[in-house]
């Protein structure tokens, strides 16, 4: 009898292992992928809208822990059944529009599916949490098999990482019991954070229609010099009327 539990016990241990590797191989996957992306859109558009990524894989402790809370019984397959969260990223961006180009991005993906979009920027939580979480499916292939692996992505600008940093902070001092008016303020610093995001996107797309007026004014001065420079093919009235201009 115990010869047996110890053998199911190395049989979970060993499966647990895999299912781990496989979630961490998907994060290694996906953080690649973006990172691809985010160097081919700076390349492109002399732009980088994400300010950085963080990743993390949940302690199987807090896995078993979560199944137990939802009255799960405890096996590999039940884990991947009831516990989607166990590999995480977020991305942070600078801009609230960026959060939707990194999106589209990824949802033009071929290899990847979008299986859930939960958007609490245009519907944020009570609390005034404010963030785009995605639900990603991503093929990892091991050494005998391909796994279909979820990854849970969350995107937000730098304000609302901010304010749900501090928040969860203050909520784990308080051990979740947060006075009232506490929560009027948390309510009311989150709406303040998205006003701050919203003039920042404000002023970003003031800048970058500057940046285009300057631009296409320096292609016209190019295009100038180089028709200058071609002098003996052009009519002499031509070029004394691009001096006008």
């Amino acid at each position: 009898m115990i010869s047996e539990q110890i053998e199911q016990f190395q049989h979970m241990k060993k499966n647990m292992t895999r299912l781990m590797l496989m979630y961490k191989f998907a994060l290694a996957e996906l953080e690649t992928k973006i990172e691809i992306l985010q160097e081919e859109f700076l390349m492109i558009h002399d732009y980088n809208p994400i300010e950085h990524i963080n990743s993390r894989l949940k302690a199987p402790e807090s896995i078993l822990s979560k199944l137990n809370r939802k009255g799960k019984g405890i096996s590999v397959e039940s884990i991947r059944e009831n516990v989607r969260d166990i590999a995480g990223m977020r991305v942070i961006c600078s801009f609230i529009s960026d959060i939707y180009q990194i999106f589209e991005m990824l949802e033009s993906q071929s290899d990847l599916k979008i299986l859930e979009v939960k958007d609490y920027i245009q519907h944020p939580k009570n609390n005034g949490y404010k963030s785009l979480h995605l639900l990603i499916e991503i093929p990892v292939f091991m050494t005998d098999c391909k796994e279909l692996v979820t990854v849970e992505v969350q995107i937000r600008t730098i304000a609302m990482d901010f304010w749900a940093s501090l928040e969860h902070k203050i909520f784990y001092k308080y051990d979740q019991f947060v006075p009232e008016r506490l929560l009027i303020e948390l309510k009311e610093a989150a709406d303040s954070a998205f006003a701050l995001d919203q003039k920042m996107e404000r002023l970003h797309n003031e800048v970058k229609i500057i940046k285009n007026e300057n631009k296409y004014e320096t292609v016209d001065e190019l295009t100038k010099l180089m028709i200058k420079n071609q002098h003996g093919t052009i009519p002499t009235a031509f070029l004394e009327m691009l001096d006008k201009v």
